[in-house]
């Protein structure tokens, strides 16, 4: 079970932190993600954040580089979205999600295809 928080309504530049707390499968086995749906979209087949098990590799889509930073902590059984900078075009619901299970340690799961287990999802509205 994966359950998100830390959404809310901010003005464009400002930040929020998310987190994802997941219990009942060992988490340090999973890369883990975030993916976002705007509202009247399709959830986007690229993670905004993805980050590998180790904690050691992370990826972010060209419009998020620079902005967001994900981590993890494996002890806490919690990933972390930093979004700083915000824009209006980041509005939607994040959604984290967990990997199938059968990465190595320092693989990053980009893709939605590559996750299995997905949180609820808080929403972020970005106001101009």
């Amino acid at each position: 079970q994966l359950q998100a928080s830390g959404g809310g309504l901010v003005q464009a530049g400002g930040s929020l932190r998310l987190s994802c707390i997941a219990s009942g499968r060992p988490f340090r086995n999973y890369a883990m993600g975030w993916f976002r749906q705007a509202p009247g979209k399709e959830r986007e087949i690229v993670a905004v954040a993805a980050i590998s098990r180790s904690g050691k590799n992370a990826y972010y889509t060209d419009s998020t580089k620079g902005r967001f930073t994900i981590s993890r902590d494996n002890a806490k059984n919690t990933v972390y979205l930093q979004m700083n900078s915000l824009k209006p075009e980041d509005s939607a619901v994040y959604h984290c999600a967990a990997a199938l299970g059968d990465e190595t340690s320092y693989y990053v799961a980009r893709y939605r295809y590559e996750y299995g287990y997905w949180g609820q999802g808080t929403l972020v509205t970005v106001s101009s």
